[in-house]
């Protein structure tokens, strides 16, 4: 079976409409993350989960200094925007599934109850078909 990424940005997508989550309650955050434990569970019932993880907003960019040099380190990330959230990795029959998935992803409770209806990101593992897909010469 393919396995793809799913991926949960702070920002991004073609639109957000929905309050961040630092402006939302205690109770909605974890609210929130229930409903992702919700989904890693029934992933795990279904045989398609492989790994989710939550991702702090804090970090930085790290780059090789060259061999007789310490890594170079810069940030924190200059715009929410390019942050990742989070993600899962699944591995299910086909990538409708993985958009079924990532479309119930989406929907989880935010601000008000109300769901957000997020863009998630959803990426292929590589592998040989992955590699047809870049055409690379055999």
């Amino acid at each position: 079976m393919p396995k793809y990424l799913i991926l949960k940005h702070y920002r991004g997508g073609p639109e957000q409409n929905y309050a961040p989550m630092n402006e939302w309650t205690a109770e909605e955050v974890r609210t929130h993350i229930a409903f992702q434990h919700h989904v890693a569970d029934m992933l795990r019932e279904r045989g398609e989960f492989v790994d989710a993880q939550a991702l702090s907003p804090a970090g930085s960019y790290v780059q090789y200094g060259g061999p007789d040099a310490a890594p170079k380190v810069d940030g924190p990330f200059p715009e929410a925007k390019e942050l990742i959230a989070g993600w899962y990795v699944i591995d299910v029959d086909s990538v409708e599934r993985a958009h079924e998935v990532a479309a119930y992803v989406s929907s989880a409770p935010g601000k008000g109850g109300e769901p957000v209806y997020e863009w998630l990101e959803v990426r292929p593992f590589m592998d040989e078909a992955g590699e047809k897909l870049l055409d690379l010469p055999e």
